[in-house]
């Protein structure tokens, strides 16, 4: 897919969570059209880059661009037409179907009081259908298995019918094939629907297998910024990720792969 110009930018970002200095004059861009994994041990400041891209934040100084606009001067409906996130680890409520966990991402489209249009069920009829869920649909979603409800939650965004989709740690808590399952959707839909798509990755694998692109945090600062090949390496891994590793290229892919042996002593 061809990247095109930046659709969000962050500007000498920082942001603290008290004394401690989480993002420390971050720079970084995101091309639109482009599927980015923003990569890092514990701590490292991914999640933190994340939410304020997203404006789920506020920054201590510097800026998010969205568009080249200041994203703290947008109104707040006119960001969700723009951009849809799905925190890490959300939470459903008790008693809510899948089609109506998947109508609240209508939100941005309609006042609170309105009723659903038809408009809406086109959008979360199609989301459903796009996350293998509409046999689902009255299902309740605190029911359904962790790789059901991830896709229900992703199904939430779609129907918010954004260009931008930011997605905090998708695979956490899920097995290895619900893991796959989740990220397969998430580059078909990038492909399909020409999204772009900004994750936080715990696995370097599939942040290689599966991203243009790869940013890398310590520390609250970008200390890597490349193609996967680029990026993940055996020294990077020494250094940044305390691994001693061999990068190889996956036999079937073609893509980059790491494969730990031991610890840096």
């Amino acid at each position: 897919m061809t990247i095109d110009h930046d659709v969000l930018a962050a500007r000498d970002l920082r942001v603290r969570y008290g004394p401690r200095t989480v993002l420390d004059g971050l720079a970084a861009d995101v091309g639109r059209g482009e599927m980015l994994a923003l990569v890092g041990p514990n701590g490292s400041g991914k999640s933190t880059l994340l939410r304020a891209l997203a404006r789920l934040l506020d920054a201590d100084a510097g800026t998010v661009l969205l568009d080249g606009a200041d994203i703290a001067r947008l109104p707040t409906v006119e960001v969700a037409r723009r951009l849809a996130v799905l925190p890490q680890g959300p939470v459903p409520p008790g008693g809510v179907t899948v089609r109506e966990l998947v109508e609240h991402g209508r939100f941005p489209h309609r006042s609170a009081l309105a009723r659903v249009t038809a408009d809406d069920r086109r959008a979360v009829d199609e989301a459903l259908e796009l996350t293998g869920l509409s046999a689902y649909a009255e299902r309740y979603v605190d029911r359904l298995s962790g790789g059901e409800r991830q896709r229900a939650w992703i199904a939430l965004t779609i129907a918010q019918e954004t260009p931008v989709l930011l997605l905090d740690e998708p695979t956490t808590f899920l097995d290895m094939g619900h893991q796959l399952e989740v990220l397969d959707l998430v580059a078909r839909l990038r492909r399909d629907r020409r999204l772009t798509v900004v994750l936080v990755l715990h696995d370097l694998n599939q942040a290689a297998h599966y991203c243009d692109r790869i940013i890398a945090l310590s520390d609250g600062r970008v200390v890597a910024d490349g193609a996967p090949a680029d990026v993940v390496t055996e020294d990077f891994l020494a250094e940044r990720f305390g691994v001693r590793a061999t990068v190889t290229a996956d036999p079937v892919t073609g893509s980059v792969v790491c494969l730990p042996y031991a610890a840096v002593r």
